[in-house]
């Protein structure tokens, strides 16, 4: 299954040049963060497959105005397709405003996520908008990830973290952890699974 992830910066290739037949085999979109509204909602029309989407620490507007025909799968855990894809968007706090978490935050917010769950077997794509902790983070603390994601890897080995926030022009846009596949999806990026 053939899935476009998108992250933090409007493509032009996707939003001015659309051309549906380039998009033909998508069948599910993911937002890892940081993107217009109105960009996922075309998105989710033009491509006329469900969409998917965590916060970045930007998206303060979606409160007031989410991205119609979407789905936020902000702290859950939904199945499409018979894949489990596990969302939980925001970045390290580095000032006040919504979406910013400790580390201590988000490790309570996968705690609870467990618990409301009952994750016992294993989550197929844990989708974030904040890389994990010296995987291709940055070094400052808005851009630095989170340790939780790889005691997350370590105890369920997901086949793909999805995550967004950096340019990967600054890093690299994938990496390898373990059996997990790493995918810094700033702009855009086709994975197949």
């Amino acid at each position: 299954m053939k899935i476009l992830v998108v992250s933090d910066e409007e493509s032009t290739y996707i939003w001015d040049h659309f051309d549906a037949e380039r998009f033909k085999d998508i069948k599910l979109i993911i937002s890892c963060g940081d993107l217009k509204a109105e960009y996922l909602s075309f998105l989710v029309t033009m491509i006329n497959v469900p969409l998917l989407y965590v916060h970045g620490n930007h998206d303060i507007s979606y409160k007031s105005r989410p991205p119609e025909g979407c789905e936020c799968i902000e702290d859950n855990v939904v199945t499409y397709n018979g894949i489990r894809i596990m969302g939980l968007g925001g970045s390290n706090r580095y000032s006040p405003g919504e979406f910013q978490y400790t580390e201590k935050q988000m490790r309570w917010r996968m705690a609870k996520l467990r618990l409301k769950q009952k994750l016992t077997k294993s989550v197929d794509i844990l989708v974030t908008h904040a890389p994990a902790y010296k995987i291709g983070d940055g070094e400052d603390l808005c851009h630095k990830g989170f340790q939780c994601f790889i005691s997350f890897m370590d105890q369920y080995n997901p086949r793909f973290l999805l995550h967004g926030h950096l340019n990967y022009g600054r890093n690299q846009r994938f990496h390898q952890y373990k059996n997990t596949k790493i995918i810094n999806a700033f702009g855009y990026q086709i994975i197949e699974v």
